[in-house]
């Protein structure tokens, strides 16, 4: 999703929004505001965003240790979900800065700031990129009181910080350091901290005995000679990466980098190389990325239209603003298949490919996604050929008008949490005898964006 200053996206995505052609038929459109849902879905329980950040919108969530972070473009808050049908607010803690995405790591929480602000307090305000001493990168905070989280340093970092991923040291560096890979992009030449060409990311190195001493380590260029930027229908030219997930226990990584899809190999935790690049006419913006548990997979989203435009219609069809599911082959991405909703929705409605996460089912892969007001969905890709959906929950639309709808739905020991931009957090249940089997998985943390196996969890 694009930030407030990225001016380009937002015109991109109304621009897209404005060609949107044909409607869905009324009849397939829920009543604004109705919840609805398959029938092997249950609304567990909704949980209005707290007063203090309740005029921001909410986007990722992380998950530890029986609580729910909940990023938020005005901060973020922390959720009590050891009894999901009894979730509570915690704390909120206001310090604005969009995307503000989340992961945690012990007792330490990561948010991402991609918006440029007059400094890296809580208490800035914005200020736009051209100013040599604005400020956008990464905070840290001290969560280890989940009433009163402290907020303990700040990383600059090159463009900004659209996204971030956790990925633990190696061997003896393991229980020493945690590494952050900053993603970031939309370089300008009138702005002096983030001037193209920008073709990197930006790894934080974290001292856990000493996290206050958090610091930029290394700013690798990934794209050396240039990514995709000649590809008609493309949103934005590859200038570095959207988002990266790390599966750091099999020492790769899966990069969506706005036209291009990139595997990378990060034995070198400071020198991630690429080992496998594709590109896609029907992508114009390679948004995020997920691993089967097995890695022989992976699942690239479309970010069609940056977020802001209504993709999930006929006029769209099934292969744009859609997942893209291939298998890795002797190290190379294979393409068999694209995955979209079978539900139409009405073209006030922005919808299109989201975040999401496995589902831990042993023997089959099974995803649940966010579609914005396409709400989640639960697909199975076991057969990578032929994906399809087997549940569901959304809304109607809005009936205040505008965008909305669910930035990131994600598993979490026997639940699903679906993080809603107006609405708040909802709880949902999936009971199907294809997924019934991972609500006796267990795992202690859960940052999507650094998958590990479940191989210890299966029953």
């Amino acid at each position: 999703m694009s930030t407030p200053r990225r001016t380009l996206v937002a015109a991109a995505a109304a621009f897209a929004l404005a060609l949107t052609g044909m409607p869905a038929l009324a009849a397939d459109i829920p009543p604004p505001d109705t919840v609805v849902m398959s029938p092997n879905v249950t609304h567990v329980l909704n949980i209005p965003k707290p007063a203090p950040i309740a005029s921001t919108i909410n986007t990722d969530i992380a998950f530890q240790d029986g609580y729910a972070y909940v990023g938020n473009y005005g901060g973020f808050s922390i959720y009590d979900i050891r009894d999901p049908k009894k979730a509570t607010v915690v704390s909120s803690t206001v310090c604005p800065g969009s995307q503000m995405d989340v992961s945690v790591y012990g007792n330490l929480l990561f948010g991402a700031v991609d918006s440029s602000r007059s400094n890296d307090s809580c208490q800035s305000t914005g200020l736009t990129a051209d100013h040599k001493e604005a400020w956008e990168g990464v905070r840290i905070f001290d969560i280890s009181d989940k009433a009163n989280p402290k907020y303990i340093k700040s990383v600059e970092t090159n463009c900004g910080s659209h996204t971030l991923t956790l990925v633990p040291g190696k061997g003896r560096d393991r229980h020493k350091n945690v590494y952050v890979y900053v993603s970031s992009y939309l370089p300008a030449a009138n702005f002096p901290d983030c001037m193209p060409p920008h073709d990197k990311i930006s790894i934080i190195k974290v001292p856990l005995n000493n996290p206050t001493a958090a610091a930029v380590a290394a700013t690798p260029v990934v794209f050396p000679d240039g990514g995709n930027e000649t590809q008609p229908g493309l949103l934005l030219p590859t200038q570095g990466c959207h988002d990266i997930t790390a599966y750091a226990e099999k020492d790769i990584a899966a990069g969506a980098c706005m036209g291009d899809g990139v595997l990378f190999d990060i034995s070198d935790r400071l020198n991630p190389k690429i080992t496998a690049r594709t590109t896609d006419p029907n992508f114009a913006f390679w948004h995020s990325a997920t691993f089967s548990n097995d890695a022989r997979k992976v699942v690239f989203t479309d970010e069609l239209g940056g977020g802001g435009a209504a993709t999930c219609n006929e006029a769209t069809g099934p292969n744009r603003g859609a997942d893209a599911i291939y298998e890795i082959v002797n190290g190379q991405l294979v393409f068999k298949s694209y995955f979209k909703i079978p539900r139409h929705q009405a073209d006030s409605e922005n919808c299109v490919a989201h975040n999401g996460s496995l589902i831990p089912v042993k023997g089959r892969d099974i995803m649940v996604q966010a579609w914005y007001m396409g709400g989640l969905s639960i697909w199975d890709f076991t057969d990578a050929a032929n994906p399809k959906e087997i549940g569901y929950f959304e809304r109607g639309p809005r009936a205040a008008g505008g965008g909305g709808g669910i930035w990131s739905a994600y598993y979490y020991n026997g639940y699903i949490y679906g993080a809603d931009f107006h609405q708040g957090l909802d709880i949902v249940k999936i009971n199907d005898p294809l997924t019934d089997s991972a609500k006796y998985v267990r795992t202690g943390r859960l940052n999507v964006q650094t998958q590990e196996s479940y191989r210890g969890g299966w029953h």
